[in-house]
């Protein structure tokens, strides 16, 4: 697995080739406290394109700041690196890596392709009014994951008709049908709000790669 470096801000991002292909690629988002894994899952082995894994600042070979600060707008900032170097993508995300999908999807529709919401780990659902984020100082570690980032990570500090302006402005702007499918069988109440916002589908993981896929890569 080849990784190439990105700059965004402060931090050094490790972005994984998982598969060589032509087409549109598929950017994998993990959950929280992962990383990209080693080797291209199965289950994503029916995208037809190449295949790419980002590892969120704080994670895996990715820049380990000191003094947190984590948030998911600086994650989606992250993954929007990304997105610069390989130009328009289909997100794959699980849990956190859900979460920064859906904001990239909506803050860039004409360059996210659809956007596959996954179960995984970080940021259970909030309250029904924004909250102040959990900063606890912890002493400074050379290992990935950052403790900072689990703690800063584990829950929304925001009320679910955050997330939902996101997938509203990807129904609007994208041009897409469906821009969101959520695949995630867990839904925090910001996920179970988007559900119910138009241009989102719930189905299965093959159902939204052959989806996407099919779409035009112009």
């Amino acid at each position: 697995m080849s990784a190439a470096t990105l700059i965004h801000a402060r931090s050094e991002l490790a972005l994984h080739a998982l598969r060589g292909g032509e087409g549109r690629p598929l950017l994998c988002l993990h959950a929280l406290g992962e990383c990209t894994p080693t080797t291209l899952p199965e289950a994503l082995s029916g995208w037809p394109g190449p295949v790419y894994g980002l590892d969120f600042t704080g994670h895996g070979q990715s820049t380990l700041p000191r003094g947190g600060g984590y948030t998911a707008e600086l994650l989606m900032g992250d993954a929007d690196a990304a997105v610069a170097e390989l130009g328009p993508v289909t997100l794959c995300g699980r849990g956190l890596g859900a979460y920064v999908a859906l904001l990239l999807a909506g803050a860039r529709p004409e360059q996210v392709r659809g956007a596959i919401l996954c179960d995984g780990t970080g940021l259970a659902g909030g309250g029904p009014e924004p909250t102040t984020p959990m900063l606890v100082r912890t002493p400074a570690v050379d290992r990935s994951p950052d403790p900072q980032a689990l703690i800063e990570l584990a829950r929304d500090v925001r009320p679910p008709d955050y997330a939902t302006s996101f997938a509203r402005q990807a129904a609007q702007l994208s041009g897409l049908e469906a821009p969101l499918t959520v695949v995630a069988r867990e839904r925090p109440d910001w996920l179970a709000s988007v559900v119910e916002e138009p241009g989102v589908e719930v189905g299965s993981l093959a159902q939204a790669l052959a989806r996407y896929a099919a779409l035009p890569t112009a």
